[in-house]
């Protein structure tokens, strides 16, 4: 395994961080605890999590991933081997089941110590805004579109100032941002500068992959600026980068044929170019799958690359691309699809 540490820390984290958003719907406990296990025995000791998990959000399984963590916890008395992330889930409509204040005070406390009751821990390592309260392109969204009638009171000082406190009481170690635009982020990093007893955000959590590469539009230089590092998620972009959906297949118990709602990463121009993706895999000897993690492996701004998986057989295969390191000519080969299909999936 290859470790960094979280920015501005001595916190070091595996280059490979177990994602686990599918426990408690598309995975058991029984087989979470097995993912753990391996993923342990492999040098990972970068878990990420969320009060919303498991996907898709639904109040009969909210929390349901934070659970499973704990009882491994709690079975293997392992607390100390892991760097725990986790995240409290922002204003939406969606999620007007676990609560509608948002970042106000009392829902990051309370938010705090349900995660920590249900992950049976006394602290987390690294507690992330899972995404903005305010309207803007987060979750894929194409573009910002203004609207006048929009307001949005700026809190940002407010939901530091808790952040701060929750620090202070132990609670949580450091903090970090996820689904962010490069102004979101830049403001709240600004008002810890100006406010030096603030804390300060130490990573980012947005998608990056072959087929979304957006983070390199101005968040990559505040990466490089600001030493802000991001934590990489769907780096296989749900399963697509694999190639198990090539040829109109649409395999049993795989997620798009499981919830078919969350189709951000297909659609005709995503599909033609992971099919130039596998074909330039092909060509090098290289599985889809372990070539774009470890083009997401390899790139300077990326901290730590969220893996997740519902098969031990696919978790062995994304633990090992970590193994893989791109030549010059497949890294020149996957510029030239890139610039021929930019972004298809934001």
């Amino acid at each position: 395994m290859i470790y960094t540490k979280l920015p501005h820390t001595d916190i070091e984290v595996s280059k490979i961080c177990l994602g686990t958003m599918t426990w408690g719907n598309q995975n058991t406990e029984a087989e979470g605890h097995e993912q753990m296990d391996y993923a342990l025995d492999q040098g990972i000791n970068f878990f990420d999590t969320a009060e919303l998990y498991s996907i898709p959000a639904h109040p009969d399984r909210k929390s349901n991933t934070e659970k499973i963590i704990g009882t491994w916890f709690e079975k293997n008395k392992n607390r100390d081997k892991v760097v725990l992330a986790t995240k409290i889930a922002g204003r939406a409509e969606m999620t007007k089941f676990i609560r509608s204040n948002g970042f106000d005070r009392e829902a990051l406390v309370n938010a705090v110590n349900g995660s920590l009751e249900r992950l049976k821990t006394d602290y987390i390592d690294l507690y992330q805004l899972h995404w903005p309260e305010r309207n803007t392109n987060y979750f894929g969204k194409r573009g910002y579109k203004y609207d006048a009638s929009d307001f949005w009171e700026d809190n940002i000082h407010q939901v530091l100032e808790t952040l701060r406190n929750l620090v202070a009481e132990g609670k949580i170690r450091k903090v970090g941002l996820s689904n962010e635009t490069p102004w979101g982020t830049m403001r709240f990093l600004e008002e810890s500068k100006v406010h030096k007893t603030l804390p300060r955000m130490i990573t980012i959590q947005n998608s990056y992959s072959l087929l979304n590469r957006i983070f390199e539009i101005g968040l990559s230089e505040i990466s490089h600026r600001e030493n802000i590092g991001l934590l990489a998620y769907s780096p296989l972009a749900f399963g697509v980068l694999s190639g198990k959906y090539l040829g109109d297949r649409l395999p049993d118990n795989s997620r798009l044929k499981l919830f078919p709602n969350y189709n951000r990463y297909k659609g005709e121009t995503a599909t033609e170019a992971t099919q130039k993706y596998y074909e330039l895999a092909q060509a090098n000897d290289l599985s889809l799958a372990q070539m774009s993690l470890a083009f997401v492996n390899q790139q300077p701004f990326v901290t730590s690359n969220i893996i997740g998986a519902t098969t031990m057989r696919q978790l062995k295969e994304n633990i090992e691309s970590i193994a893989t390191k791109l030549s010059d000519e497949v890294l020149a080969g996957i510029e030239r699809i890139h610039n021929e299909i930019p972004n298809p999936a934001p």
